[in-house]
């Protein structure tokens, strides 16, 4: 165009006529759409938006973990597994599926799953020192599993320790009752064995454990057991080492209740035996003590055992030759050194609230056989618990030692909780 000259007006543009597309052609371009709709690929090079694809569900999830938790009750290579624990399986957030338990010679121990299937165990006791292999499979709500599998050896005989202890479960008992355990092995780790006794009232009362040596604990509260209260001991000493080749195996609960309060006192001068309870003197008792060449212990002392008829000779307690009567009726424990309170039959009625002739018991008159419940001494025997308190005052002897009986409520609260391993 040269510089003047006018542009000529632009006239509509022109229809291009279409093209027809061969059929080949067509179908090709067919494929392609539907192979691009479909995600289909033709290479590595091939890129794809993951915004674009699907989410995938949870229990689909490729690598997702399992929401079920297994528990076995010993870990891989442990060794002096209590033989009540070892082989126990649990699960939280799912359900056991399978388990495995054989020896390690490949003997297979059958077991039972809960009817919830939380929880399996085997269908007796373990054998001791033996070596074992369990392996377990649980499953989540979304089919996930979870597998666990251990290797472990069972506590031998010879490197377990047990403890023998008073009162039992489900019992009554007064409120002089401590908690005592005898342990048939010497005990090092003091603390460890008694942090494993757990002591609750229902009372309110803190309960603290004294050691009498390697072998004896005891527990009490600083008062007298409140009347009417719940004692409950939690006993976890499986698993627990208390000295070189010594274990615990013992893993249970027990509960105990405490009766109305007696609480009995003999003033061995008086020659009387004074019963209060719950606060109120219900009867008085004219006794014979000990003679003054065997006078009775003073102090405060729990009755232990009780026998409707026992045997006593005196060759057992110093007394060789003395006595030795077959038949003693309405027999209470009160030292370990041999100190009851009983009938007596063999006395004058006469003795009874005049005079002390006893080798160092507390009598009270009965009749041979102690068939007559009228008398004194069944009075005494069917209204006393294991666990009731007889103080005796005025004696011509000492304070009985704590450790003499279940008698620790002769020491000072401050030297009791001294005797504590925690």
């Amino acid at each position: 165009m040269h510089s003047g000259e006018s542009t000529p007006h632009a006239g509509p543009p022109r229809r291009v006529p279409a093209r027809r597309v061969p059929a080949r052609s067509a179908l090709a371009l067919l494929s392609v759409s539907v192979c691009l709709l479909a995600g289909c690929g033709t290479g590595a090079s091939d890129a794809k938006n993951p915004a674009d694809e699907p989410a995938k569900a949870p229990a689909q999830a490729a690598g997702a973990a399992s929401g079920a938790r297994l528990e076995l009750r010993a870990t891989d290579g442990q060794e002096h597994v209590p033989v009540a624990a070892g082989g126990r399986v649990t699960v939280e957030g799912g359900t056991i599926t399978q388990v495995s338990l054989s020896t390690a010679n490949g003997e297979a121990v059958p077991g039972d799953r809960s009817p919830d299937r939380k929880s399996w165990a085997p269908s007796g006791e373990l054998k001791h020192g033996t070596t074992y292999r369990l392996t377990a499979v649980a499953a989540d709500a979304g089919g996930r599993r979870t597998t666990k599998s251990v290797t472990f050896t069972t506590l031998a005989e010879a490197d377990r320790f047990t403890g023998t202890y008073t009162p039992q479960d489900g019992s009554t008992v007064g409120v002089g009752m401590p908690v005592s355990f005898t342990f048939d092995k010497p005990i090092t780790d003091r603390k460890a064995v008694e942090s494993a006794v757990e002591i609750s009232t229902d009372g309110g009362q803190t309960v603290v454990g004294h050691w009498f040596g390697g072998q004896r604990l005891d527990f009490r509260p600083r008062e007298y057991w409140k009347a009417n209260s719940t004692v409950t001991v939690r006993i976890r000493l499986a698993g627990v080492k208390g000295a070189a080749g010594a274990y615990g195996e013992q893993d249970k609960t027990l509960r105990f209740k405490v009766g109305r309060g007696q609480v009995s006192t003999v003033d061995a001068a008086a020659h009387t035996m004074t019963v209060v309870r719950d606060g109120s003197t219900v009867r008085n008792i004219p006794i014979t003590a000990g003679a003054a060449s065997s006078p009775t212990w003073n102090g405060q002392m729990v009755i232990s055992e009780k026998l409707i008829s026992t045997r006593m000779n005196g060759a057992t307690v110093g007394f060789a030759g003395e006595y030795d009567i077959p038949d003693v009726p309405h027999a209470m424990r009160l030292s370990t050194s041999g100190t009851f309170v009983h009938g007596n039959y063999w006395g004058a009625d006469s003795v009874f609230g005049n005079s002390n002739i006893s080798h160092g018991c507390v009598g009270l008159n009965d009749a041979k056989g102690g068939g007559d419940s009228g008398q004194d001494a069944a009075w005494f025997y069917d209204n006393s618990l294991i666990g009731d308190v007889v103080v005796v005052k005025n004696s011509d002897d000492k304070v009985i030692a704590p450790d003499n009986g279940l008698n620790g409520w002769n020491m000072p609260w401050s030297e009791w909780t001294a005797g504590s391993a925690r």
